[in-house]
């Protein structure tokens, strides 16, 4: 895992146009109109926020290949509660195989130990299974449903909300 970078932009538009079907079903930005200019901008936003300090954005790739496998990240970082929500995909041919639990676990341990935090949320739509149980692999805690939690396209929808804090079992 690294922070995003100006070269990661053709292997994530065609990572996004790959996963439309899995991905795009959950994560509203990725659908197939998502362009190669949507990508560079998604990656110089990337690298902004970072240098602000405001959300930290990972590309995630396959060691041996350098193969984009998707993105993990913190974002809405609360400096004051010391929290942040984390985010998570993977690239529709590579799941199923633990990237994302394994990454996950990463970035909230780099939010922990490089940001402070004490509290790292995962806020999920409840029929998003697949997500509900990575969260549970990378050894988050369910704690509930948030009535109301997320805005998705034109409507208000609950969400499942996960935490993971520092004493954690990893």
């Amino acid at each position: 895992m690294r922070p995003w970078q100006d070269r990661d932009a053709n292997e994530l538009h065609q990572a996004v146009q790959e996963s439309v079907d899995s991905v795009g079903k959950w994560l509203p930005w990725c659908r197939e109109h998502y362009s190669r200019a949507d990508a560079t901008s998604w990656t110089r936003l990337s690298q902004a926020t970072w240098r602000m300090g405001e959300q930290f954005a990972f590309a995630i790739c396959d060691a041996p290949t350098g193969l984009l496998l998707g993105g993990a990240g913190l974002n809405r970082r609360d400096p004051q509660h010391r929290s942040a929500n984390l985010g998570y995909w993977i690239r529709q041919s590579r799941q199923g195989f633990g990237f994302a639990a394994a990454a996950g676990a990463l970035v909230a341990q780099f939010g922990f130990e490089r940001l402070g935090l004490i509290r790292v949320e995962l806020i999920i739509q409840p029929e998003n299974r697949a997500s509900r149980r990575t969260a549970e692999k990378m050894g988050a805690r369910f704690e509930g449903i948030a009535r109301q939690r997320l805005w998705i396209g034109s409507r208000a929808t609950d969400a499942a909300v996960y935490a993971v804090i520092p004493q954690d079992p990893r």
